[in-house]
């Protein structure tokens, strides 16, 4: 996922409500409250799941073999744990998988070395082993690229970093300070705001940018280049990664593409500028999987026990794909297994929920949110029309965790000021792990948007940013290591009380103005 601070809409002032009318109607347990603690802190099988997760099922691209994987052991697993209605439902089309079955990139002149890098996703393979010379292609605009017609044939083409590696005298790792936090929980919404002239010529630099991007694609394909080296930064051997062609069934051919760490591509350009012979050897070797052009979430359940409540849902999730270059730890293997490990702790524990609780490991999250963007559409409402199915009057709240593998400090209420005053109750419990914010402010970039769009009460929870935005998030130093022990433990132990409550609960949460039919733009 991306994270993007957002702002509310909206204008709306905190509610002044008593905390002590926070809980009112709530059937909620003191000793299960104490149950699902011991349980989530004593007994976690949080790591394992992880390690399932990520070192067992691989990288988890959309419609790759290693996302096939994470769907059929996330649903035995689920069944195994007692839940029910386990099922991988489809939600409609997507487009190719991909998998990369082989990847080797070296220097082989002015000497040998091996260089760090990975085909960007959805690119063909090179056909076998190649080893050519390099061209370094500088060109900011169409005359630039102009000048290097007839030049890359059978060539090799270096790309421009353009994020270059700097000295960082700061930790890659952090947690919120106190101060951070409550700043966040002193934020009032002050209403719209448009785009500084600052961020309207970012947005107009990218759209260029992107625009000179795929006619460069299209000149080296024309022209008969080899295969192409880019680099989108990062550093210390880390680099981001993404896709180099799109994974639509019909999409046109492009050429064998690495992303490499700036260090590596940096060296080749340098290189090359001083006038001194580049020669490459790389093999890749992909598959696209067209087979089966759907994508997939996984869904189960802990039915009710209330006559009444029982055909209401609390729902909680994260996504289940990921980038390629490494196992998609931070993103967002944590965030399924601290959803996986919250119902299991409360199965373990004896948990009998007045309403049904539900989890989805969405697919394809990374492509658009288009797992949980289908699944609401097709469950509860399509924003192009606001025409409401009869379940969307039947979800309690629905709880998502996708900003990496810190513990949780909060929660974000999604402009949403009834909620408030009960999120600040279901917190007291845990005050003494950390989590205590809760703020109105929104924030972006994952699946609770999906059902925010459609007026649900939708939720992500804060969480300790640690490595995630400089390290980790679409790198191929995404795995396992990432993951503290502690934190996805205690995030664990927060997400099954929350979800308890509001399943316990004698009332739905609250829920903010159904919002105006948003039509697709078709152009």
């Amino acid at each position: 996922m991306k994270v993007l601070p957002l702002i509310t809409l909206v204008g709306v002032s905190l509610a002044a409500a008593a905390p002590a009318l926070a809980q009112q109607g709530t059937k909620a347990d003191p000793a299960v409250l104490a149950k699902i603690k011991d349980e989530g802190l004593n007994r976690s099988k949080v790591m394992e799941t992880a390690f399932y997760l990520t070192d067992v099922c691989g990288p988890r691209l959309a419609g790759s073999e290693g996302l096939s994987r994470a769907h059929a052991w996330t649903k035995k697993q689920l069944t195994d744990w007692g839940l029910t209605n386990a099922e991988v439902e489809p939600w409609g089309t997507f487009g190719r998988g991909w998998d990369i079955e082989k990847s080797y990139v070296a220097m082989t002149a002015p000497y040998y070395h091996t260089l760090i890098g990975a085909p960007k996703a959805w690119t063909p393979g090179t056909n076998g082993a190649l080893k050519k010379q390099v061209v370094v292609v500088k060109a900011r605009n169409v005359a630039g690229l102009d000048e290097y017609k007839g030049r890359l044939k059978d060539k090799i083409v270096l790309l421009e970093v353009a994020n270059p590696p700097q000295p960082n005298f700061e930790p890659d790792a952090r947690r919120h300070t106190d101060e951070a936090l409550q700043k966040m929980a002193d934020y009032k919404p002050e209403g719209p705001l448009t785009a500084t002239p600052q961020q309207q010529q970012a947005t107009k630099q990218r759209q260029e940018l992107s625009a000179m991007r795929a006619r460069m694609a299209d000149m080296f394909v024309s022209e008969g280049a080899a295969a192409i080296l880019s680099s989108r930064g990062g550093s210390d051997g880390t680099f981001f990664t993404s896709n180099g062609a799109p994974y639509a069934a019909d999409a046109k051919p492009v050429l064998p593409e690495l992303e490499m760490a700036p260090e590596d591509q940096l060296r080749l350009i340098r290189l090359a500028d001083a006038g001194i012979p580049v020669e490459i050897e790389l093999e890749t070797r992909t598959k696209f999987q067209t087979q089966d052009l759907k994508g997939y979430n996984v869904v189960a359940e802990i039915p009710g026990t209330d006559k009444k409540l029982k055909s209401e849902v609390v729902m909680l999730g994260g996504h289940l794909d990921s980038w390629h270059a490494a196992t998609g730890a931070t993103d967002n293997a944590a965030g399924c297994a601290i959803m996986m490990e919250a119902v299991r702790i409360l199965k373990a524990s004896g948990v009998q929920p007045r309403r049904t609780i539900r989890i989805a490991l969405w697919g394809e999250e990374e492509q658009g949110l288009f797992g949980s963007r289908n699944y609401v559409k097709n469950h509860f409402a399509d924003p192009a029309t606001m025409k409401l199915l009869p379940a969307h009057e039947k979800l309690a709240a629905y709880f998502n965790l996708d900003n990496g593998a810190g513990k949780i400090r909060g929660v974000y209420a999604q402009g949403n000021e009834g909620v408030v005053p009960i999120f600040q109750d279901w917190l007291k419990p845990f005050a003494d792990m950390g989590a205590t914010t809760v703020t109105l402010r929104n924030t972006g970039g994952t699946d609770h948007l999906s059902f925010d769009a459609v007026g649900l009460p939708g939720f992500q929870f804060i969480q300790d940013p640690l490595d995630y935005g400089t390290r980790t998030h679409h790198t191929n130093m995404d795995t396992y290591e990432r993951l503290p022990a502690d934190d996805l433990k205690q995030a664990s132990v927060l997400v099954a009380s929350f979800v308890y409550q509001a399943a316990m609960r004698d009332q739905k949460l609250p829920r903010k103005p159904l919002p105006a039919a948003k039509p697709e733009n078709k152009s």
